[in-house]
């Protein structure tokens, strides 16, 4: 999947594509047509670089509520022959995921949609798992024969379904299945499960991984198998040497970090950093200098956990290189750094966005570092980071680091955050006491002012309260979907 492309920040289209408060402020206020055109737009391309973290499901579900939406545009997509040959779940995640919340709140088209989708389209098992939380029991009944007509029946189909039963995030569906009163439907499902159950078992008994008994060298030649077959071992390797390895084994342990094949020098990086060995620093230094890519990587990595003075007095002196031992150190005084390190999270906060843009990975952590220390002077650079930041994680981090150390947040940013996409970013701002009294609301139908005064509703009544109907309210917490966990 291509990276979306995000419009730039001042627009409507941008505004909602990063789930900011003001983009449903602006919304609430265009003409309806365009909000409609800007939002179906969002729900139908994926504004998210990480759909699995980032929330704007809720967001857009209410926004269709407040415009009274219709679904036809939802509609076309979900059955576009498209569908049949791009399987990608990212093509119709979010639009599925719109939907149950509309159904939560009694949009009978939207549960409409997810019952036809679930029977007919390709990305079936997300809204299966959506009605899960949302339909009731006659509702997925009756989806029980077109879902298992889906699975062959022959060796393949049964494993096949055997999977998806085993791998199925809500187990509700199928346990309503198991006990269906139709036997050929009940008897497959129930079948199904048994061989979901032994297969884990199975999974279990013919493990590959490391043995009682197992020797330094053995851990190593373990991390190296994974190397050539793609897949990183030297994290768990790293902990197999906890249990494997005596004080007589840091000899072998330590020429492996310095000159060892791949596999075995990122596993004895980790394992030296996680130990605070008093060599581990030169090493992981020598590792960035000489090391292929994924041991700088693993180097990096080993360095950023360590949380002994040594590291934090290292870091200090490491911060003005220009690779990426030199980020790492910015973002270790930025986690464990003192006051006196204000100057160079402040500098390392700056060449972040200057070199890489506002949506750098790095960004993430020195951002919670200018929150941490209270620097003020990162205050313009925070502001610039939450208004361009297509990561609605991100905004909400600079969102909290503005809090710390912008005295204008209450009155300017907390505003909006009421209305965030994330809940942890209008939490913020609920938590943040305004310097005025009524200084801020969220009433629907007009963009609150960043100024002095408050807003007033229609009939003139102050609302000081009314943004507190953007949090969730108890039984609708927004739970991402029903899916992995997705938002």
């Amino acid at each position: 999947m291509f990276d979306p492309v995000i419009a730039p920040s001042g627009t409507l289209l941008g505004l909602l594509q990063r789930g900011r408060g003001d983009g449903t402020l602006h919304a609430l206020t265009a003409p309806r047509a365009e909000a409609l055109a800007a939002l179906n737009h969002c729900v139908l391309h994926d504004p998210r670089h990480d759909w699995q973290v980032e929330n704007r499901s809720l967001y857009y579900a209410r926004l269709y509520l407040d415009l009274n939406g219709e679904l036809d545009a939802v509609e076309a997509h979900l059955f576009d022959p498209e569908d049949v040959l791009d399987a990608d779940e990212s093509r119709t995640g979010l639009a599925l995921a719109v939907l149950g919340h509309l159904a939560s709140y009694g949009r009978l088209d939207a549960l409409q949609l997810l019952r036809r989708y679930a029977a007919h389209g390709v990305n079936w098992a997300w809204a299966l798992d959506e009605l899960a939380l949302r339909d009731d029991d006659a509702g997925l009944r009756a989806l029980a024969a077109p879902v298992l007509a889906r699975f062959p029946h022959d060796a393949e189909g049964e494993a096949e379904l055997a999977a998806a039963v085993r791998d199925a995030f809500e187990p509700r569906p199928w346990r309503l299945w198991a006990d269906d009163p139709r036997e050929s439907i009940a008897t497959r499902v129930r079948a199904a499960q048994e061989t979901g159950c032994f297969d884990r078992w199975q999974r279990q008994m013919n493990s590959t991984g490391p043995r009682p008994g197992w020797s330094v060298r053995a851990v190593f030649e373990w991390a190296e198998q994974g190397v050539e077959r793609g897949t990183p071992l030297h994290v768990p390797a790293a902990r197999c040497l906890t249990a494997v390895a005596g004080p007589e084994d840091r000899p072998e342990i330590v020429e492996a970090a310095r000159s060892g094949t791949e596999g075995a020098r990122c596993t004895a990086l980790r394992y030296l950093a996680d130990g605070n060995d008093p060599d581990v620093l030169d090493l992981i230094e020598g590792a960035v200098a000489t090391g292929s890519a994924p041991v700088v990587e693993a180097a990096v990595a080993a360095y950023e956990r360590m949380r002994s003075l040594a590291a934090v007095d290292r870091a200090r002196g490491w911060v003005h290189r220009p690779d990426a031992l030199g980020a790492a150190a910015g973002r270790v005084l930025a986690c464990r750094g003192a006051a006196q390190d204000r100057d160079l999270v402040l500098a390392a906060l700056r060449e972040a966005v200057r070199g890489e843009g506002p949506d750098a990975p790095t960004l993430w952590t020195l951002v919670d570092g200018a929150g941490r220390l209270g620097i003020a002077c990162a205050a313009p650079v925070l502001r610039h980071v939450y208004r361009e930041t297509a990561s609605s994680h991100l905004r909400g981090r600079a969102a909290r680091a503005l809090a710390a150390t912008d005295p204008s947040f209450a009155a300017g940013f907390a505003v909006e955050c009421l209305w965030d996409c994330e809940e942890t970013t209008r939490e913020v701002a609920a938590r943040r006491p305004p310097s005025r009294s009524g200084e801020r609301t969220g009433v629907p139908g007009a963009v609150p002012s960043r100024g002095t005064g408050g807003r007033r509703t229609a009939s003139g009544a102050s609302r000081p309260r009314a943004p507190r109907r953007r949090l969730p309210a108890s039984g609708i917490t927004p739970r991402g979907t029903a899916r992995h966990g997705r938002p």
